[in-house]
Protein backbone atom coordinates (compact mmCIF):
# COMPACT_ATOMS: atom_id res chain seq x y z
CA UNK A 1 0.00 0.00 0.00
CA UNK A 2 1.25 3.88 -0.67
CA UNK A 3 0.33 4.79 2.75
CA UNK A 4 0.08 9.09 2.33
CA UNK A 5 1.28 8.83 -1.00
CA UNK A 6 -1.59 7.80 -2.24
CA UNK A 7 -3.19 11.43 -1.50
CA UNK A 8 -2.11 13.74 -3.74
CA UNK A 9 -3.99 16.62 -1.50
CA UNK A 10 -6.71 16.62 1.15
CA UNK A 11 -9.14 16.19 -1.54
CA UNK A 12 -7.61 13.95 -4.18
CA UNK A 13 -6.52 10.66 -4.12
CA UNK A 14 -4.24 8.12 -6.29
CA UNK A 15 -6.31 5.20 -6.51
CA UNK A 16 -4.66 3.47 -9.94
CA UNK A 17 -3.03 0.43 -9.68
CA UNK A 18 0.62 -1.11 -10.94
CA UNK A 19 1.81 -3.51 -13.64
CA UNK A 20 6.00 -4.22 -12.62
CA UNK A 21 5.69 -6.84 -14.85
CA UNK A 22 4.82 -5.75 -17.91
CA UNK A 23 7.39 -5.92 -20.39
CA UNK A 24 6.11 -4.91 -23.33
CA UNK A 25 2.99 -2.39 -24.16
CA UNK A 26 0.55 -2.32 -27.02
CA UNK A 27 2.74 -4.60 -28.68
CA UNK A 28 5.60 -1.67 -30.07
CA UNK A 29 6.65 -0.30 -26.74
CA UNK A 30 9.24 -1.62 -24.13
CA UNK A 31 8.67 -1.51 -20.69
CA UNK A 32 11.52 -2.27 -18.70
CA UNK A 33 10.41 -0.92 -15.85
CA UNK A 34 6.72 -2.08 -15.93
CA UNK A 35 3.71 0.56 -15.72
CA UNK A 36 1.14 1.39 -13.85
CA UNK A 37 -2.81 2.33 -14.85
CA UNK A 38 -3.22 5.46 -12.97
CA UNK A 39 -6.57 6.59 -11.72
CA UNK A 40 -7.69 9.64 -9.14
CA UNK A 41 -10.54 10.08 -6.61
CA UNK A 42 -12.11 13.59 -6.35
CA UNK A 43 -13.89 14.71 -3.70
CA UNK A 44 -15.71 17.73 -3.40
CA UNK A 45 -18.65 18.96 -0.59
CA UNK A 46 -21.58 17.52 -3.19
CA UNK A 47 -20.22 13.97 -4.12
CA UNK A 48 -17.30 12.37 -5.60
CA UNK A 49 -16.06 12.14 -9.39
CA UNK A 50 -13.86 9.14 -10.67
CA UNK A 51 -10.91 10.29 -12.99
CA UNK A 52 -10.57 6.87 -15.33
CA UNK A 53 -10.85 3.04 -14.33
CA UNK A 54 -8.44 0.30 -15.12
CA UNK A 55 -7.22 -2.79 -16.55
CA UNK A 56 -9.61 -4.83 -15.99
CA UNK A 57 -7.06 -7.34 -15.02
CA UNK A 58 -6.03 -5.21 -11.85
CA UNK A 59 -9.57 -4.41 -11.09
CA UNK A 60 -9.78 -6.03 -7.73
CA UNK A 61 -7.29 -3.76 -6.43
CA UNK A 62 -8.85 -0.54 -8.28
CA UNK A 63 -12.07 -1.56 -6.19
CA UNK A 64 -10.25 -2.11 -2.66
CA UNK A 65 -8.76 1.51 -2.89
CA UNK A 66 -11.85 3.16 -4.19
CA UNK A 67 -13.98 1.14 -1.04
CA UNK A 68 -11.52 2.77 1.50
CA UNK A 69 -12.09 6.35 0.19
CA UNK A 70 -15.71 6.63 -0.66
CA UNK A 71 -18.89 5.00 -0.67
CA UNK A 72 -20.37 3.96 -4.37
CA UNK A 73 -23.45 6.26 -3.61
CA UNK A 74 -21.25 9.29 -3.63
CA UNK A 75 -19.93 8.44 -6.76
CA UNK A 76 -21.35 11.44 -8.82
CA UNK A 77 -19.19 11.70 -12.24
CA UNK A 78 -16.95 9.06 -13.43
CA UNK A 79 -14.28 10.65 -16.19
CA UNK A 80 -13.01 8.30 -18.92
CA UNK A 81 -10.19 10.54 -20.54
CA UNK A 82 -10.42 8.07 -22.77
CA UNK A 83 -11.07 4.54 -23.49
CA UNK A 84 -8.40 2.35 -24.19
CA UNK A 85 -9.14 -0.82 -22.69
CA UNK A 86 -6.10 0.03 -20.11
CA UNK A 87 -8.33 3.01 -18.20
CA UNK A 88 -11.85 1.45 -19.16
CA UNK A 89 -11.60 -1.79 -18.23
CA UNK A 90 -13.06 -1.71 -14.66
CA UNK A 91 -16.00 1.02 -16.11
CA UNK A 92 -18.77 -1.70 -16.22
CA UNK A 93 -18.32 -3.26 -12.95
CA UNK A 94 -18.39 0.13 -11.62
CA UNK A 95 -21.09 1.59 -12.87
CA UNK A 96 -23.03 -1.51 -11.96
CA UNK A 97 -22.05 -0.15 -8.63
CA UNK A 98 -22.30 2.79 -8.43
CA UNK A 99 -26.14 4.09 -9.12
CA UNK A 100 -26.33 7.81 -9.05
CA UNK A 101 -22.71 8.37 -11.20
CA UNK A 102 -22.94 9.81 -14.43
CA UNK A 103 -20.70 8.74 -17.37
CA UNK A 104 -18.62 11.41 -18.89
CA UNK A 105 -16.81 11.23 -22.47
CA UNK A 106 -15.83 13.19 -25.23
CA UNK A 107 -17.95 13.61 -28.20
CA UNK A 108 -15.31 11.14 -30.51
CA UNK A 109 -15.99 9.06 -27.87
CA UNK A 110 -19.41 8.14 -28.09
CA UNK A 111 -18.63 5.37 -31.05
CA UNK A 112 -16.31 4.11 -29.38
CA UNK A 113 -18.03 3.60 -26.26
CA UNK A 114 -20.90 1.03 -27.57
CA UNK A 115 -17.90 -0.87 -29.71
CA UNK A 116 -16.01 -0.90 -26.33
CA UNK A 117 -19.00 -2.12 -23.83
CA UNK A 118 -21.50 -3.66 -26.56
CA UNK A 119 -24.86 -2.29 -24.50
CA UNK A 120 -26.68 0.99 -23.81
CA UNK A 121 -25.04 3.12 -20.91
CA UNK A 122 -26.09 6.62 -20.17
CA UNK A 123 -23.68 9.67 -20.53
CA UNK A 124 -22.88 12.72 -20.85
CA UNK A 125 -20.39 14.43 -23.71
CA UNK A 126 -17.64 17.04 -22.68
CA UNK A 127 -16.00 19.15 -24.63
CA UNK A 128 -13.74 22.12 -24.26
CA UNK A 129 -15.12 24.97 -21.37
CA UNK A 130 -17.79 22.05 -20.02
CA UNK A 131 -17.43 21.74 -16.30
CA UNK A 132 -18.96 19.85 -14.04
CA UNK A 133 -19.72 20.61 -10.51
CA UNK A 134 -18.92 18.69 -6.94
CA UNK A 135 -19.61 21.70 -4.77
CA UNK A 136 -16.79 22.98 -3.88
CA UNK A 137 -14.98 21.49 -6.66
CA UNK A 138 -15.19 22.42 -10.23
CA UNK A 139 -13.53 20.39 -13.10
CA UNK A 140 -13.50 21.92 -16.76
CA UNK A 141 -12.74 19.59 -19.78
CA UNK A 142 -10.36 20.27 -22.67
CA UNK A 143 -10.92 18.50 -25.94
CA UNK A 144 -7.22 17.04 -26.53
CA UNK A 145 -7.90 15.11 -30.22
CA UNK A 146 -5.21 12.33 -30.81
CA UNK A 147 -3.48 12.14 -27.70
CA UNK A 148 -2.89 9.76 -28.50
CA UNK A 149 -6.42 8.35 -29.49
CA UNK A 150 -9.16 10.45 -31.19
CA UNK A 151 -11.20 10.79 -28.20
CA UNK A 152 -8.80 12.17 -26.18
CA UNK A 153 -9.77 14.84 -23.26
CA UNK A 154 -7.96 16.68 -20.12
CA UNK A 155 -9.38 18.04 -17.52
CA UNK A 156 -8.70 20.79 -15.11
CA UNK A 157 -9.45 20.96 -11.33
CA UNK A 158 -9.63 24.56 -10.52
CA UNK A 159 -9.30 24.67 -6.76
CA UNK A 160 -6.70 22.44 -6.18
CA UNK A 161 -4.63 23.10 -10.26
CA UNK A 162 -4.51 19.56 -11.07
CA UNK A 163 -4.64 18.76 -14.52
CA UNK A 164 -5.83 15.23 -15.45
CA UNK A 165 -3.85 15.20 -18.87
CA UNK A 166 -4.83 11.64 -19.68
CA UNK A 167 -2.16 9.97 -21.88
CA UNK A 168 -0.16 13.45 -22.72
CA UNK A 169 2.79 13.48 -20.00
CA UNK A 170 2.80 9.45 -19.01
CA UNK A 171 5.81 7.23 -18.80
CA UNK A 172 5.82 3.74 -18.63
CA UNK A 173 7.69 3.49 -15.27
CA UNK A 174 6.58 1.68 -12.27
CA UNK A 175 7.81 2.86 -9.02
CA UNK A 176 5.25 2.73 -6.04
CA UNK A 177 6.76 6.12 -4.60
CA UNK A 178 4.10 7.67 -7.18
CA UNK A 179 5.84 11.42 -7.94
CA UNK A 180 8.47 12.46 -9.66
CA UNK A 181 10.46 14.08 -6.72
CA UNK A 182 10.62 10.69 -5.00
CA UNK A 183 10.93 8.34 -7.49
CA UNK A 184 14.08 7.19 -9.36
CA UNK A 185 15.42 8.54 -13.14
CA UNK A 186 12.29 8.05 -15.11
CA UNK A 187 13.62 10.54 -17.88
CA UNK A 188 14.48 7.81 -20.68
CA UNK A 189 11.09 6.61 -20.02
CA UNK A 190 9.39 9.92 -20.13
CA UNK A 191 11.09 10.46 -23.47
CA UNK A 192 10.87 7.43 -24.99
CA UNK A 193 7.00 7.44 -24.11
CA UNK A 194 6.85 10.99 -26.13
CA UNK A 195 8.70 9.57 -29.01
CA UNK A 196 6.27 5.89 -29.36
CA UNK A 197 3.02 7.48 -28.17
CA UNK A 198 3.19 11.71 -29.08
CA UNK A 199 5.69 12.01 -31.57
CA UNK A 200 3.53 11.20 -34.50
CA UNK A 201 0.85 13.82 -33.15
CA UNK A 202 2.75 16.91 -32.74
CA UNK A 203 0.83 19.01 -34.49
CA UNK A 204 -2.21 18.26 -31.72
CA UNK A 205 -0.02 18.06 -28.08
CA UNK A 206 1.15 21.94 -29.28
CA UNK A 207 -2.44 22.39 -29.49
CA UNK A 208 -3.05 20.97 -26.16
CA UNK A 209 -0.19 23.25 -25.01
CA UNK A 210 -2.61 26.10 -26.04
CA UNK A 211 -5.22 25.59 -24.18
CA UNK A 212 -2.89 23.72 -20.73
CA UNK A 213 -1.63 27.56 -20.58
CA UNK A 214 -4.67 29.06 -20.38
CA UNK A 215 -4.37 27.63 -16.43
CA UNK A 216 -1.90 27.69 -13.68
CA UNK A 217 -1.07 24.19 -12.97
CA UNK A 218 0.69 22.64 -9.84
CA UNK A 219 0.40 19.18 -10.36
CA UNK A 220 0.08 17.27 -13.61
CA UNK A 221 -1.88 13.62 -13.36
CA UNK A 222 -1.21 11.81 -16.06
CA UNK A 223 -2.66 7.86 -16.68
CA UNK A 224 0.57 6.00 -16.75
CA UNK A 225 3.84 6.33 -14.62
CA UNK A 226 5.01 9.40 -11.78
CA UNK A 227 2.41 12.14 -11.20
CA UNK A 228 4.42 15.42 -11.87
CA UNK A 229 4.16 17.60 -8.94
CA UNK A 230 7.88 19.58 -8.26
CA UNK A 231 7.66 21.36 -11.45
CA UNK A 232 5.25 20.70 -14.13
CA UNK A 233 6.12 23.47 -16.27
CA UNK A 234 9.51 21.66 -16.52
CA UNK A 235 8.01 18.74 -18.78
CA UNK A 236 5.15 20.94 -20.46
CA UNK A 237 8.45 22.90 -21.59
CA UNK A 238 10.06 19.44 -22.93
CA UNK A 239 6.99 18.51 -24.74
CA UNK A 240 7.09 21.94 -26.65
CA UNK A 241 10.63 22.09 -27.54
CA UNK A 242 10.21 18.39 -28.77
CA UNK A 243 6.74 19.23 -30.60
CA UNK A 244 8.46 22.50 -32.46
CA UNK A 245 12.46 22.34 -32.68
CA UNK A 246 13.31 22.35 -36.34
CA UNK A 247 16.21 20.16 -37.02
CA UNK A 248 18.78 19.78 -39.66
CA UNK A 249 19.71 21.38 -43.22
CA UNK A 250 16.59 22.09 -44.67
CA UNK A 251 15.16 23.47 -41.97
CA UNK A 252 18.71 25.62 -41.65
CA UNK A 253 19.35 26.25 -45.52
CA UNK A 254 15.27 26.00 -46.77
CA UNK A 255 15.99 22.95 -48.65
CA UNK A 256 13.62 20.12 -48.64
CA UNK A 257 15.11 16.55 -47.94
CA UNK A 258 15.07 13.16 -50.04
CA UNK A 259 16.32 10.42 -48.79
CA UNK A 260 17.36 7.24 -49.94
CA UNK A 261 17.06 4.05 -48.34
CA UNK A 262 18.64 0.96 -49.67
CA UNK A 263 19.65 -2.78 -48.79
CA UNK A 264 21.79 -4.22 -51.14
CA UNK A 265 22.96 -8.39 -51.46
CA UNK A 266 25.26 -7.98 -54.32
CA UNK A 267 26.00 -4.24 -54.70
CA UNK A 268 22.89 -3.79 -57.56
CA UNK A 269 20.55 -1.73 -55.47
CA UNK A 270 23.10 -0.12 -53.96
CA UNK A 271 24.19 1.12 -57.46
CA UNK A 272 21.09 1.82 -58.42
CA UNK A 273 20.48 4.00 -54.69
CA UNK A 274 23.43 5.73 -56.06
CA UNK A 275 22.41 7.06 -59.42
CA UNK A 276 18.79 7.64 -57.47
CA UNK A 277 20.54 9.82 -55.31
CA UNK A 278 22.23 11.72 -57.47
CA UNK A 279 19.51 12.60 -59.83
CA UNK A 280 17.62 14.72 -57.02
CA UNK A 281 20.48 15.82 -55.95
CA UNK A 282 20.43 17.82 -59.34
CA UNK A 283 17.43 19.65 -58.56
CA UNK A 284 17.71 23.29 -57.15
CA UNK A 285 16.48 23.89 -53.34
CA UNK A 286 16.89 20.09 -52.90
CA UNK A 287 19.62 17.92 -50.17
CA UNK A 288 19.24 14.37 -51.57
CA UNK A 289 20.72 11.62 -49.03
CA UNK A 290 21.63 7.81 -49.26
CA UNK A 291 21.68 5.55 -46.47
CA UNK A 292 22.57 1.97 -46.23
CA UNK A 293 20.14 0.16 -43.97
CA UNK A 294 22.38 -2.21 -42.97
CA UNK A 295 23.83 0.04 -40.61
CA UNK A 296 20.90 1.78 -39.32
CA UNK A 297 19.46 1.55 -35.42
CA UNK A 298 15.49 2.37 -35.06
CA UNK A 299 16.33 5.58 -33.52
CA UNK A 300 18.32 7.03 -36.85
CA UNK A 301 15.35 5.68 -38.98
CA UNK A 302 12.91 7.50 -36.93
CA UNK A 303 15.06 11.08 -37.17
CA UNK A 304 15.57 10.44 -41.17
CA UNK A 305 12.24 9.84 -41.39
CA UNK A 306 10.67 12.64 -39.94
CA UNK A 307 13.06 14.95 -41.72
CA UNK A 308 12.37 13.88 -44.72
CA UNK A 309 10.16 15.40 -47.24
CA UNK A 310 10.18 12.18 -49.67
CA UNK A 311 11.21 8.95 -48.78
CA UNK A 312 13.12 6.29 -51.52
CA UNK A 313 13.16 2.93 -50.32
CA UNK A 314 15.09 0.37 -52.35
CA UNK A 315 15.47 -3.62 -51.60
CA UNK A 316 16.34 -6.55 -53.72
CA UNK A 317 13.65 -8.96 -53.66
CA UNK A 318 14.62 -12.13 -51.83
CA UNK A 319 12.36 -15.02 -51.50
CA UNK A 320 9.26 -13.53 -53.14
CA UNK A 321 9.37 -10.69 -50.37
CA UNK A 322 11.32 -7.08 -49.58
CA UNK A 323 14.19 -7.56 -47.05
CA UNK A 324 13.50 -7.15 -43.22
CA UNK A 325 15.92 -3.97 -42.70
CA UNK A 326 13.47 -2.05 -45.50
CA UNK A 327 10.31 -3.59 -43.59
CA UNK A 328 11.62 -2.23 -40.38
CA UNK A 329 12.30 1.24 -41.95
CA UNK A 330 8.49 1.49 -42.62
CA UNK A 331 7.38 0.28 -39.44
CA UNK A 332 9.03 3.20 -37.79
CA UNK A 333 6.50 5.21 -39.82
CA UNK A 334 4.13 4.54 -36.89
CA UNK A 335 5.79 6.91 -34.61
CA UNK A 336 5.39 9.95 -37.39
CA UNK A 337 2.99 11.89 -39.59
CA UNK A 338 3.37 10.54 -43.05
CA UNK A 339 0.69 11.79 -44.64
CA UNK A 340 1.95 14.36 -47.00
CA UNK A 341 5.04 12.56 -47.30
CA UNK A 342 6.47 11.91 -50.80
CA UNK A 343 7.33 7.96 -51.03
CA UNK A 344 8.67 6.08 -54.11
CA UNK A 345 10.15 2.38 -54.44
CA UNK A 346 12.98 0.69 -56.67
CA UNK A 347 15.65 -2.51 -56.32
CA UNK A 348 16.97 -4.98 -58.30
CA UNK A 349 15.65 -8.69 -58.47
CA UNK A 350 16.79 -11.67 -59.59
CA UNK A 351 13.89 -14.21 -60.49
CA UNK A 352 10.64 -12.59 -59.66
CA UNK A 353 11.16 -9.03 -58.29
CA UNK A 354 8.01 -8.50 -56.27
CA UNK A 355 9.67 -6.02 -53.33
CA UNK A 356 9.60 -2.85 -55.20
CA UNK A 357 5.49 -3.18 -55.44
CA UNK A 358 5.25 -4.19 -51.92
CA UNK A 359 7.47 -1.27 -50.61
CA UNK A 360 5.28 1.13 -52.55
CA UNK A 361 2.02 -0.92 -51.57
CA UNK A 362 2.38 -0.48 -47.81
CA UNK A 363 3.71 3.23 -48.17
CA UNK A 364 0.41 3.71 -49.93
CA UNK A 365 -1.47 2.78 -46.77
CA UNK A 366 1.01 4.73 -44.36
CA UNK A 367 -0.64 7.60 -46.30
CA UNK A 368 2.52 8.54 -48.45
CA UNK A 369 2.16 10.74 -51.75
CA UNK A 370 3.08 8.42 -54.69
CA UNK A 371 3.57 9.82 -57.63
CA UNK A 372 5.99 7.61 -60.04
CA UNK A 373 5.63 4.14 -60.38
CA UNK A 374 8.37 1.12 -58.62
CA UNK A 375 11.17 0.97 -60.37
CA UNK A 376 13.00 -2.43 -60.82
CA UNK A 377 15.94 -3.64 -62.55
CA UNK A 378 16.86 -7.47 -63.39
CA UNK A 379 20.28 -8.33 -61.72
CA UNK A 380 23.15 -5.88 -62.87
CA UNK A 381 21.97 -2.27 -64.14
CA UNK A 382 23.13 -1.35 -67.36
CA UNK A 383 24.36 2.12 -68.11
CA UNK A 384 20.92 3.27 -69.56
CA UNK A 385 19.14 1.72 -66.50
CA UNK A 386 21.28 3.54 -64.30
CA UNK A 387 20.64 6.80 -66.33
CA UNK A 388 16.76 5.54 -65.78
CA UNK A 389 17.77 5.70 -61.82
CA UNK A 390 19.00 9.22 -62.23
CA UNK A 391 16.05 10.22 -63.87
CA UNK A 392 14.03 8.29 -61.45
CA UNK A 393 15.33 10.37 -58.85
CA UNK A 394 15.35 13.60 -60.62
CA UNK A 395 11.54 13.04 -61.30
CA UNK A 396 10.63 12.29 -57.30
CA UNK A 397 12.64 15.51 -56.28
CA UNK A 398 11.16 18.25 -58.77
CA UNK A 399 7.98 16.72 -56.86
CA UNK A 400 8.82 17.17 -53.67
CA UNK A 401 9.80 21.00 -55.33
CA UNK A 402 5.96 21.24 -56.52
CA UNK A 403 6.04 19.78 -59.95
CA UNK A 404 2.40 19.35 -60.52
CA UNK A 405 1.65 15.47 -61.48
CA UNK A 406 -0.76 12.92 -60.81
CA UNK A 407 -0.70 11.41 -57.50
CA UNK A 408 -1.60 7.55 -57.03
CA UNK A 409 -2.89 8.95 -53.20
Amino acid sequence: MLGNRESLSKNVHFIGVFDPKIRIFDIIMKTANGSSYNSYLVRGSEGVAIMDTVKKEFSSDFFVRLEALCKYEEIKYIVLHHLEPDHSGALIELMSKAPYAKLIISGRAVMMLKGLVKTDIAFEVASTGKTISLGDKTIEFLSTPFLHWPDTMSSYLHEEKILFSGDVFGSHYYDERLYDDEVGDFSYAFKYYYDHIMRPFKHYVLEALKLYAKFEINTIAPLHGPILRSNPQFYIDKYAKWSSEAKFRKHQFGKKMVSVFYMSSYDNTQKMAQKVMQGADKVEGVVASMYDLASLDEQNMIDLLEESDAIIVGSPTINGDAVKPAWDLLSCMAYLESSGKIGAAFGSYGWTGEAPEMLHDRMRWLKFRLPVKPLKIKLIPTEDELMDCVAFGQEVAEITMGKMVEMEI
